[in-house]
């Protein structure tokens, strides 16, 4: 979901061919799944597609590929802190950090829930996506300087 956002918030302010994003989980139990059928259908709302994504764990490439690295929760962001290179480590952060307005901490994972769940994830991850462009755009325009 968060991916797809996020994808869908670049492609709005054209930067979309610019940056990677993915998504991948810190375990293997569901490699190669689609996404669960209520986040494709809160996602829909939101004209976005989530048909083709596909589940995959975090590699140790990611961890040198990508300049941020977002995780949900507490416990997923001390897996990535605890498998990432001591040099990359500042790549990682709490997705609830950068919240508009200050951080709403974890982002729980609603997979065992309801719909409702997968719909109050939806709302945090605005909040917090928000925030993030808001930082990373204004991170892009001093590199171009």
């Amino acid at each position: 979901m968060a991916e797809g956002l996020l994808r869908g918030e670049l492609k709005m302010r054209g930067m979309d061919r610019k940056v990677s994003v993915d998504s991948a989980g810190t375990h293997a139990s569901q490699l190669g799944h689609a996404a669960d059928g209520r986040a494709q259908q809160v996602c829909a709302r939101e004209r976005i597609d989530l048909r083709k994504s596909r589940a995959r764990q975090v590699t140790e490439e990611d961890f040198l590929r990508f300049d941020y690295i977002l995780a949900m929760d507490q416990r997923n962001y001390q897996w990535l802190l605890d498998s990432c290179p001591e040099s990359q480590r500042d790549r990682i952060s709490r997705l609830g950090s950068w919240a508009v307005g200050g951080s709403i901490g974890d982002i729980a994972d609603p997979y065992f829930g309801s719909l409702v769940g997968f719909e109050e994830v939806m709302l945090k991850l605005h909040m917090c996506i928000d925030g993030f462009l808001a930082h990373f755009i204004e991170e892009l325009k001093l590199i171009e300087e």
